[in-house]
């Protein structure tokens, strides 16, 4: 009965994924079709716009050869009417010198037409009819400005689309996810020298496998990328995966995506607890400050959660198949009575505060930095444990590095009650690598990741980051991937672990 039942769930659940797949791919469809009616009628409004500059360019070009022969036109009839001009007027003295040459024919008297002979003479010699080139001075042939766009009109009737360039093709194996960066590689599938730039596309998700239409971020956009890869660096992985998609294009078009890849962006988040805080904290998600006047505000405030009767207390868990840690926020029940050994409240000095995720396996890593005037903070991990009047390496529950500014400054690493002072100077971020499986907690400059100190032990139970802060604040930075140089110092086990031993000999 049992196991039919069970196997009768597998199927149950087989078919609730495969319904999510259908239901997931048909919304993929919709959109596709969708995307097809505007992407079309987008295309045509660019079709429509080239070929109106084309026809714009052509009746530019005509103007012009149109003004061309108008000004030929204009230039030989000017060339013509001045050369007709000067004939009209040598034909009309011409004539006139005629009229008087015939009439002195007639003249009797011999010294009167021996004078009218010399002044025809002269005239003669000066006449202007005998000085003219009667020959035009320009032609009628305007042949010289005509066309043959016999070529043109062979290239424009072979205009086509311009080639689409092919979709890309991400290799996952050639990406990168390291130190909070992506290095994402690609390749195209046939050599295309027309292709101007790509275009990647980016976003976070929680899902692992093709990227979902419905109850997903925007596709964040990297335009102008010239190369065929490009790094995305300074990000917080608040996500399990990141989507990424390419494009190759040209001058006129963008080709089709790639194949969207997944790659598994794995990190520690995690939030301070305020239901667990010390009444003179302001605690917000990411940072902490002591304030002495806060804490009635604060106890009202904590008052009516404690009425909802549970606290919420996230669990890092084993690696799923993926090997992604898996968040679940699961209520624990009813507050219980406030004694000893609870996370009830911090109270008295303690003025301390944890996060509100459990970390219960894995490699994991934090940044902390804190205010210029802080007085006197505290950075470590404790056990659930940890009693409410108990401050943060005063116990066997505790680890932390103490840095106090207060009256005289000191820079140690504390753990049940022992004190070692730490040769280093206190750096503007520090960062915190817990390696639970290993049993290691250790403190680097967040900047140089030089080691500042590092425990060794073994965990029984599932740890908290925990905080102690006075006359000062604190801002956290998770979402962080543990550093490559971090990874780096663990292999090689050099720094200071050598000089741990006196605060070590303790195994919970």
């Amino acid at each position: 009965m049992d196991s039919q039942k069970e196997a009768l769930q597998r199927i149950i659940s087989t078919l609730a994924n495969k319904n999510d797949e259908i239901q997931n791919f048909i919304d993929t469809l919709n959109q596709t079709l969708k995307g097809v009616q505007e992407n079309s009628s987008n295309i045509l409004s660019e079709l429509d716009e080239e070929f109106d500059s084309l026809y714009s360019i052509l009746d530019d070009v005509k103007e012009s050869m149109i003004n061309s022969i108008k000004q030929e036109q204009a230039r030989k009839s000017q060339e013509l009417q001045s050369q007709l001009s000067q004939c009209n007027n040598a034909l009309e003295n011409s004539e006139e010198l005629l009229e008087f040459a015939t009439r002195s024919l007639d003249i009797k008297e011999p010294e009167e037409f021996s004078k009218a002979a010399r002044q025809i003479k002269d005239r003669v010699t000066m006449a202007s009819a005998f000085r003219l080139s009667l020959k035009p001075k320009v032609s009628d042939n305007m042949t010289h400005l005509m066309v043959d766009f016999s070529q043109e009109r062979q290239m424009l009737q072979t205009l086509k689309f311009l080639p689409v360039p092919k979709a890309p093709e991400i290799d996952p194996v050639d990406c990168l996810v390291a130190d909070n960066s992506v290095t994402v590689a690609w390749r195209m599938p046939e050599e295309d020298n027309k292709i101007d730039h790509f275009i990647l596309e980016h976003r976070k998700t929680n899902f692992d496998g093709l990227p979902r239409v419905k109850d997903e971020r925007c596709w964040e956009v990297i335009d102008n990328i010239k190369g065929t890869e490009y790094t995305l660096s300074g990000l917080k992985f608040d996500s399990k995966y990141m989507n990424f998609r390419v494009r190759a294009c040209n001058k006129a078009v963008a080709g089709e995506y790639s194949d969207p890849v997944t790659l598994e962006t794995k990190a520690l988040n995690f939030s301070l607890d305020n239901s667990s805080s010390h009444l003179n904290l302001r605690v917000e998600d990411s940072c902490v400050e002591w304030d002495p006047t806060g804490g009635k505000g604060q106890e009202n405030k904590m008052k009516g959660k404690e009425n909802k009767g549970s606290v919420h207390v996230t669990s890092l868990k084993k690696h799923t198949r993926s090997g992604t840690p898996s968040p679940k926020r699961t209520s624990i029940g009813s507050r219980p009575p406030a004694v000893r050994g609870s996370r009830d409240r911090f109270t008295g000095e303690s003025y301390t505060v944890l996060g509100d995720t459990a970390i219960e396996s894995g490699q994991h890593y934090w940044e902390v930095k804190a205010q210029k005037d802080c007085k006197s903070y505290s950075v470590g991990v404790a056990y659930k444990t940890l009693g409410k009047f108990d401050q943060l390496g005063k116990t066997n529950t505790s680890w932390c590095i103490h840095v106090n500014n207060w009256l005289q400054n000191t820079f140690a690493a504390k753990h049940n009650n022992k004190v070692k002072a730490l040769d280093a100077t206190v750096p503007e971020r520090i960062g915190v690598f817990c390696d639970f499986d290993g049993g290691q907690l250790s403190f680097y400059d967040a900047s140089s990741k030089q080691l500042l100190y590092s425990f060794k032990m073994k965990f029984t139970q599932p740890v908290l980051p925990g905080f102690m802060v006075w006359c000062g604040g604190l801002s956290l930075n998770t979402g962080m991937q543990v550093p490559s140089a971090v990874r780096t110092l663990q292999k090689s086990e050099n720094g200071m672990t050598g000089s741990t031993s006196s605060l070590n000999n303790v195994t919970q």
